[in-house]
Formats: structure tokens, C-alpha cells, sequence
């Protein structure tokens, strides 16, 4: 597939940037950075720059307009849509490119989880077969996954072509899922961390946020806490993320994508995370230009000071871990007995039942959950949480003494399991020492 110019509508988000930036430079495709004004395009084009580490690619990155639509469309080999995540909002701009789109022109979306066979619907029946999802993760420069949803109006081989460039030009790790709420990464990942929302409440008379984080910390998979993960993202995108797969799916794990009720206040504050100042926590820079570290207090709905927690288990597993010893870490977690522990190892043996159900069920083939989780998030792939517990028979046996009844009545953990392999990614350097 030669593809020699690209358009990107919604240039001046953060994702549209950063693959302008991506195409420009892996691809390196001529790339019309199309945006409400050229003064955002411009800034953009500045930004892309950046996210790539490569200020030559700037000769390749164009600032456009919506008035240019015409001159720019008529000359693209790619269109890639990432205005914001409103179905409303892609529509009406499908409607505004159709009649300039010339034959034969690949379309992607960048949606993170909408309909991708009711957005092909906006467009005629000669551009469907072009049509397709291509979820690329943030930043793309260093998470190198795509997942690439087809329609039941994607050609075939129009789906492989864009497949092999996104592989081979792109340098994407590529896993094509079904066209299923929020995919495959999203699904997974956020299932993870609203339940651990979830849990903050429920035990909010313990510490709440900082005590849910300190206990799914980097040494359990991940670099970062999965409620400092929701601070970062925005708690409007991750409640945009799980309102639409509560909505529009019906699981063993349905209820877990509720959003708690303070989630929900804070939001209807503007307290969003990172991006408004605060949100499940707040950085306060002193006059000094010290920082002070603060957390929302779910019991007395105010800011407190972040705890620095020690739960015995997680400083005996990092002690392990920093020898070399995973093994004798992950005897240690099992047979400690402590709320927290058993909090820890409940959450670590879910993701994995939750990932191994969901690529059954949307995915390409088991390892599809391995590669999401691993490329699109940087968290240890779920066959590889197996793989540390000693392996498929370990796994079971440990599920079936440290889940709650109520859960295991809900799934078949034998038979979920039956023949699931050895995964392809090392578990050890996820897991962190710290």
C-alpha cells in the first residue's frame, strides 16, 4: 500500500497531533494537519514535532483548515478522522468530507471505542469497503499499538493492506479486534481500574484512593497506579469509556463499570484529573517550587495529604524482586493473608480471567489480550500473570482458594483456561521494584 499524503481532521488534539506525527515520520507521508483555524494547525504541526523527536519532519506537516478540505482531500491516499469522541460530532464531519473523498481513499477513525459499523453508515456504499477503525494509543511514539476494527463493510483486502502498512511502515504492533464497545485495550483496562474505583469507596474508612493505588502499585504489573492512571487519562474520558460499555454490553463483569457516585461529583465539579488541577489528586506547587503531594478524601470530601503506605506484603515482594527473586515474591503474596494482599492478588487473578474471556470473545486469538495490554498500556500481558503463578494448574488452583464464591459462580474457571498457552512476553520486566 503506497500511501504518499494523509489528512488528519482534528489535528490539534492531542492524539490527531501525535499521529500526524507518526505518519510524517515513520510513514514519511506528506500530512495536511487539518483544524478549525490555522493558528491551532500551526501550534500543532510545532507539537507533532515534538512527540516525535524529529524536527525535520516539519517540511512534511501542513497547517489546514476546514476551508481546504476540498484541495486537501482530493489529494489524500489516507484520511484519519480524530476530531472529539462524540458520535454526533464525527458524523456531521463525514458529512462535510463525503463529496470530496476520491475513489479508492482509505478512511480511519481514531475512536477509542464508537460504533465503527454505524460510522460507516454516514458514508455511501462505494466508500464503506475503505472504511475502518484505527485506534492508535497515547503517545504513539513510545506505545506502539494499533488496534484495527473493521466494518462488516471493511473489503478484505483492503483490511490486510492497511494492516501490513501499519505494521510495516508505521511500525505499529497491530491486533485487529471486533467491533465491540471501547475494544479490546479499553475494555480491559478500564474494567481494572474503575473496579479499583470501585474499591476506593468501598473502603474509604481505610484510606480510600492512595490506599486502592499503594496496594495495585508498580510491583504488581503496571508503572503506574491504576487511579493515578484514571487521574491522568481524565475522569471525563474514563467515564465517556465505561458509561459506553455498561451500556452496551452485558458480562459477568457488567457492574464493575459503574462509576462510584463521588467519581461522578467530581466531575460535575470540573475536577477532572491532571488537566483541570485536580481531580483523585492534586499536585500543589509551593513559592519555593517544592511540590506538595494531596488526594481526594472520599470520607470527608476534601484534599488531605497523600499517605505514604507500607503493607508488609508489598515491601517482601519488592525486596524479592530486587534479587531477582519472582518465584519467592509471588509465594509471598499468595500466602500472606492481610486485606491487602488478598485485595492485591484478587485484582491480579480478575485481570487476567477478565483478559483471557475477553480475547476469546473479540479478539484475533489468545495472545491478542497479551499484546493490547502489553503495547497499549506498558502493563504485564495477562497470559504472563499466569506464567508467574507457576503456570495454567498453579493459576486455577490459587483462583479457586482466593476468589469470593459470588465470582467464581459467575465464570468457568477450568474450562476458560483450558488450553490456554505459555505467554510470548517476558513477566519480569513488568513487574517493578518500587
Amino acid at each position: 500500500m503506497d500511501i504518499r499524503t494523509v489528512t488528519v481532521i482534528g489535528a490539534n488534539g492531542t492524539m490527531g497531533c501525535n499521529i500526524s506525527g507518526i505518519f510524517a515520520s515513520f510513514g514519511e507521508a506528506k500530512v495536511y494537519m487539518v483544524c478549525r483555524n490555522i493558528e491551532d494547525a500551526k501550534k500543532a504541526r510545532e507539537k507533532a514535532k515534538i512527540s516525535v523527536r524529529a524536527e525535520a519532519i516539519g517540511k512534511n506537516l501542513i497547517p489546514r483548515t476546514y476551508e481546504d478540505l476540498e484541495e486537501c482531500l482530493a489529494e489524500s491516499d489516507l484520511i484519519f478522522e480524530s476530531v472529539k469522541e462524540d458520535i454526533e460530532i464525527k458524523k456531521d464531519v463525514y458529512n462535510r468530507i463525503i463529496k470530496y473523498i476520491k475513489p479508492n481513499t482509505i478512511i480511519g477513525t481514531g475512536t477509542s471505542g464508537l460504533s465503527i459499523n454505524e460510522l460507516s453508515e454516514c458514508f455511501d456504499e462505494s466508500l464503506r469497503p475503505y472504511f475502518l477503525g484505527i485506534h492508535m494509543y497515547n503517545p504513539p511514539y513510545y506505545m506502539t499499538l494499533c488496534e484495527v476494527i473493521p466494518s462488516k463493510y471493511t473489503d478484505l483486502k483492503i483490511l490486510k493492506e492497511v494492516k501490513e502498512y501499519l505494521k510495516s511502515n508505521l511500525l505499529r504492533k497491530v491486533v485487529e479486534v471486533k467491533d465491540e464497545p471501547a475494544f479490546m485495550g479499553n475494555r480491559i483496562g478500564f474494567q481494572f481500574i474503575n473496579d479499583a474505583l470501585q474499591y476506593a469507596e468501598l473502603y474509604k474508612d481505610n484510606g480510600g484512593i492512595d490506599y486502592i493505588d499503594a496496594i495495585l502499585g508498580p510491583f504488581t504489573g503496571r508503572n503506574m497506579p491504576p487511579l493515578m492512571t484514571s487521574d491522568f487519562v481524565g475522569l471525563d474520558v474514563h467515564q465517556a469509556i465505561v458509561d459506553n460499555i455498561y451500556n452496551n454490553t452485558m458480562d459477568y463483569a457488567h457492574e464493575t463499570f459503574k462509576m462510584p457516585d463521588f467519581a461522578l461529583k467530581l466531575i460535575s465539579k470540573q475536577k477532572l484529573g491532571k488537566k483541570s488541577g485536580c481531580g483523585l489528586y492534586q499536585t500543589i506547587i509551593n513559592s519555593d517550587g517544592t511540590r506538595t503531594y494531596k488526594v481526594y478524601d472520599i470520607s470527608s470530601n476534601s484534599y488531605r495529604s497523600k499517605e505514604n503506605y507500607i503493607f508488609p506484603f508489598a515491601k517482601q515482594m519488592i525486596n524479592e524482586f530486587k534479587i531477582g527473586n519472582y518465584k519467592s515474591a509471588f509465594k509471598k503474596l499468595i500466602e500472606n493473608n492481610s486485606i491487602e494482599a488478598n485485595i492485591c492478588i484478587q485484582f491480579m487473578l480478575k485481570y487476567v480471567i477478565y483478559s483471557i474471556s475477553t480475547a476469546k470473545s473479540i479478539g484475533e486469538n489468545i495472545y491478542s489480550a497479551d499484546d493490547v495490554m502489553a503495547n497499549g498500556f506498558n502493563w504485564v500481558p495477562p497470559l504472563a500473570v499466569v506464567d508467574a503463578f507457576g503456570g495454567v494448574q498453579n493459576f486455577i488452583m490459587i483462583a479457586n482458594k482466593k476468589l469470593p464464591k459470588e465470582f467464581l459462580s459467575q465464570i468457568d474457571i477450568t474450562t476458560l483456561m483450558q488450553d490456554v498457552p505459555q505467554s510470548k512476553y517476558d513477566y519480569r520486566p513488568f513487574f517493578k521494584a518500587k
